[in-house]
């Protein structure tokens, strides 16, 4: 009965342990976007928000990490090592630990990240210059934004009125990426002519819809991490009764006189 038991804890750990790592690398991807995609809205934020980028790396951290511990689980829970499995229970306990504190940090940082979401749109705008090559990456990014929202500025196509380029030209331009519908404008990108007429742009702004879109995201990520940590305290509790029944076992091999 007890052989039994122990090998129906061990497959089940090991089951568990290979979802762990799984879900490790799913973290660590999240963590990988946030450092590496250009091409999205995050790399509007990314770039000056500090918060963001250390909870990047944390990310990563945690599923590396993550992934390190689901491999040992898997290697102690097939073998039967107890020493491994301590390990492995002593490592989750720290990592889960570690996840809880990521988590209320993020949380906490939602305001802030509001506010420096307003303050980069802002500076986006005042600066795009679509002929200096230095911030073309973000202003690409920005184009994209205004195009796939259908949206003009941060509050509204007003906004672009501070924009140091249409502010400092004596003929009516609007950025290409605020044209409604965008069948008019000459040119995805840049600044497109009004001629004698208004700019054809959308009326709404941005703002709404790229922290709708951000904090969704955040959300996906702390449920991703909730679900790790549901994950780790099942391993936990399957690592010491898996310790418990191999001392058990051992106890039970043991000749009696």
């Amino acid at each position: 009965m007890a052989s039994g038991c122990l090998k129906v804890t061990k497959y089940f750990l090991f089951l568990f342990n290979f979802l762990f790592f799984i879900l490790g690398a799913v973290i660590l991807g999240f963590g990988l976007w946030i450092v590496l995609d250009k091409a999205s809205f995050i790399s509007v934020v990314q770039d000056s928000y500090t918060s963001l980028k250390i909870g990047s790396y944390v990310l990563m951290g945690v599923g590396s990490a993550t992934m390190v511990m689901g491999f040992l689980g898997c290697l102690g829970a097939v073998n039967e090592v107890k020493c491994l499995l301590g390990l492995y229970f002593a490592c989750l306990l720290v990592l889960l630990l570690a996840q809880i504190a990521a988590g209320v940090f993020i949380y906490l940082q939602r305001d802030g990240l509001k506010d420096e979401l307003n303050s980069t749109i802002h500076k986006i705008i005042v600066s795009y210059n679509p002929y200096d090559e230095d911030d073309k990456s973000t202003e690409d990014t920005w184009d994209y934004i205004q195009i796939s929202l259908k949206c003009c500025g941060s509050k509204g196509p007003n906004d672009w009125a501070t924009n140091i380029i249409i502010a400092n030209t004596s003929s009516k331009v609007y950025p290409c990426s605020c044209a409604d519908p965008p069948e008019v404008a000459e040119q995805e990108t840049g600044f497109c002519s009004t001629g004698n007429g208004t700019a054809p742009v959308y009326g709404e702004g941005c703002i709404k819809g790229v922290q709708t879109w951000l904090l969704d995201n955040i959300g996906i990520i702390l449920g991703v991490c909730i679900g790790v940590a549901a994950v780790e305290l099942l391993g936990m509790i399957l690592s010491m009764c898996l310790c418990k029944n191999i001392r058990s076992e051992e106890y039970t091999k043991v000749p009696k006189y």
